[in-house]
C-alpha cells in the first residue's frame, strides 16, 4: 500500500532540500525521524512534519503500523522562482531569485519475512528472507580424491609475485 504526503512551495531552494532528502531516501520510518531529528539543516524542520504527516495518514487512513513503514520514494521539484530587485551602484539593479520546492514523500509497507536493502543511487530492493540450505564444508579440494591444501602452499597466482601481468602488455 502507496500512502503520500506532499509539501508544495517551500521557500527553501531545491538543491539545499536534496541534501537532506538523500539522507532518508530509502529508510524505515524511525530511522529517517532519528536522521532528521540530529541533521542541522533548515530544511530538517519541514521534512520532518512532512513525514509525520505521512506517517498519519499511514495510520489513520490505511491503518497500517508505524514499525512496518519505509520511504520507498522522496521527490524534490522545483517549484515557481519569485523575483526580487536589489539596488546597486549608479542606478542599476541587479535581480534575486527566490527558489522555491515542491516535495513529495511516498510511503510503503514491509511485508513480513522481507528485508530493505538499499543499493547505488539510492535505489530500493526489497528481499524476500530465506532460510539457506545447509552445504557441505568447502575445505578447498577439488575433487575427493585431491588434499586439502597446507598452511605454507602458495597459490599460482601468489607464485607470480606482486607484478602480476604489467609487463606482458603488447607495444603500438
Amino acid at each position: 500500500m502507496k500512502v503520500d504526503a506532499k509539501l508544495n512551495y517551500l521557500r527553501i531552494s531545491p538543491r539545499k532540500v536534496r541534501l537532506v532528502a538523500d539522507l532518508i531516501r530509502g529508510r524505515r520510518v524511525s530511522e529517517a525521524e532519528n536522521r532528521l531529528s540530529f541533521t542541522t539543516k533548515k530544511a530538517t524542520k519541514p521534512l520532518g512534519k512532512l513525514l509525520n504527516s505521512a506517517i498519519a495518514n499511514a495510520e489513520h487512513n490505511f491503518d497500517l503500523n508505524k514499525d512496518n513503514l519505509y520511504i520507498s520514494e522522496i521527490r524534490v521539484d522545483q517549484g515557481p522562482t519569485l523575483k526580487r530587485w536589489r539596488p546597486r551602484a549608479r542606478g542599476a539593479t541587479n535581480q534575486i531569485q527566490k527558489k522555491t520546492s515542491h516535495v513529495t514523500i511516498v510511503l510503503e509497507e514491509i511485508e513480513p519475512g522481507s528485508e530493505i536493502k538499499t543499493g547505488k543511487k539510492g535505489k530500493i530492493n526489497i528481499v524476500q528472507k530465506k532460510e539457506k540450505p545447509k552445504e557441505d564444508i568447502d575445505d578447498g579440494r577439488k575433487e575427493k580424491g585431491t588434499k586439502p591444501p597446507k598452511k605454507g602452499d602458495k597459490t599460482k597466482k601468489e607464485q607470480k609475485g606482486k607484478g602480476g601481468n604489467i609487463f606482458r602488455r603488447k607495444s603500438i
